[in-house]
């Protein structure tokens, strides 16, 4: 780990003639984003064409989630303790090893599972670590024209640009480019490599005292305990990433009769509209969110609600252009609910808190991920449809139950956490 203090960083940063830091951590971020989604267009790809089963590929989606949830936990926990740059480092290193894996996918599914795996480890240690540290760079004495928000909608951008452009350019060589299986990853390594050296580059933000305290003590989370988190954001968190799921790992695959040969085609569109609609939308994000009320939380959710029986009706019609319709909502609810449950969470945490609550809150929200998994574990006995219909259930009281908290342990009171 860095040794250097943030003030010696600061310093430092202050003499150079660089530029801003946080763009050098925004682009980290991006190429570990990268590495995480440009396995979801793929999907139809190993079913149709290497002729996976579709629980095998559902198996593939899932096992990503393995990885990253540990990953969010253990790196924030690690990186609040001992600094930020070494754990994005590695989580560089992650994503390239899993390219590389993927990329020899076609010796079968154990190196496809262990670079899905290793993804998962990228993104997890990314997101909280590159969260945390691009909010610490957006703000003095780093960024003297960022305003309070800055480092959540930047954090947010670099997440959706990455995933969208993973799944672009994955699922354009997969759909009509050389080697399907192999050039996509190779992209992304020749893309990601030189973060290995420009990582370096941005200030350690966290003073590392040399105090080496256990990992098991450094897990706890006072902040976590709080109401605000456990009533508003840890019920919202799990529907963000169970609607990117839903609108581009698993609906191509429901509608994979009806786009044909165009399948990859179709499903990397429906990858990049989720996740762009979801970067334009952040701007209206920030204006939507309040610190006196869970009102940009509760427009997700609606959102969210909305998209989901968007694509319940694109099943039943069997129409292509009615589920581009239900990614854009998606992305829009993803988009609005990320950048909202970022600064809930930014207001919430103790700066020695932050990367760890920022990685509690994805973990959490990332089981939403499995969502088609377990949607086709249970079909049959159970109806796709009926399914559906059962997650637009739960989400509406998920809505109703943040409404009962709306006003209740805000923001301003947030630093007082339970001890």
């Amino acid at each position: 780990m860095s040794s250097g203090t943030e003030t010696e960083s600061s310093h430092t940063y202050r003499r150079s003639s660089a530029g801003r830091p946080w763009v050098l951590v925004f682009g980290t971020l991006f190429v570990c984003a990268w590495s995480g989604n440009q396995f979801s267009p793929m999907l139809l790809l190993y079913r149709d064409v290497a002729h996976y089963s579709s629980a095998m590929v559902t198996l593939f989606l899932g096992i990503y989630v393995l990885g990253l949830a540990p990953a969010l936990i253990v790196a924030g926990a690690i990186s609040d303790n001992s600094g930020r740059r070494r754990p994005m480092f590695y989580a560089v290193c992650f994503g390239l090893a899993g390219s590389v894996l993927l990329a020899i996918g076609e010796f079968g599914p154990i190196p496809i599972c262990i670079g899905r795996l290793l993804a998962g480890m990228s993104v997890g240690t990314a997101m909280a670590v590159g969260t945390s540290w691009l909010k610490e760079v957006s703000q003095q004495p780093y960024d003297a024209a960022a305003d309070a928000g800055a480092g959540a909608r930047r954090a947010s951008l670099a997440f959706t640009l990455g995933s969208a452009m993973g799944a672009l350019v994955a699922g354009s060589i997969a759909q009509r480019g050389p080697w399907p299986e192999v050039f996509p990853y190779a992209v992304h390594i020749l893309v990601a490599a030189p973060f290995l050296w420009l990582v370096r580059k941005p200030p350690e933000t966290v003073t590392f005292t040399g105090n080496h305290t256990s990992l098991h003590t450094r897990l706890i989370v006072p902040s976590a305990g709080h109401p605000r988190f456990r009533r508003v954001v840890l019920i919202a968190g799990p529907w963000l990433f169970a609607a990117c799921a839903l609108s581009y790992g698993y609906l191509p695959v429901l509608l994979a009769d009806a786009s044909g040969d165009l399948g990859l085609a179709y499903a990397t569109l429906l990858s990049v509209v989720a996740l762009v609609s979801g970067a334009l939308v952040q701007p209206l994000a920030q204006r939507i969110d309040s610190v006196s009320s869970a009102r940009g939380t509760v427009v997700s959710l609606a959102t969210l609600t909305v998209g989901l029986m968007i694509m319940m009706l694109a099943i039943a019609l069997d129409q292509l252009a009615i589920g581009v319709v239900a990614s854009i909502v998606f992305g829009c609810g993803f988009g609005i609910g990320l950048v909202s449950g970022l600064l809930e969470v930014q207001r919430i945490a103790p700066a020695a808190h932050l990367a760890r609550l920022t990685g509690i809150f994805y973990a959490v929200a990332y089981l939403g991920f499995i969502t088609p998994t377990i949607i086709a574990s249970l079909t049959p006995p159970f109806t796709t449809m009926a399914l559906l219909t059962v997650l637009a259930v739960l989400m509406i009281l998920s809505t109703l139950a943040i409404l009962m908290s709306y006003r209740t342990h805000l923001p301003a009171d947030a630093r007082r956490t339970p001890a």
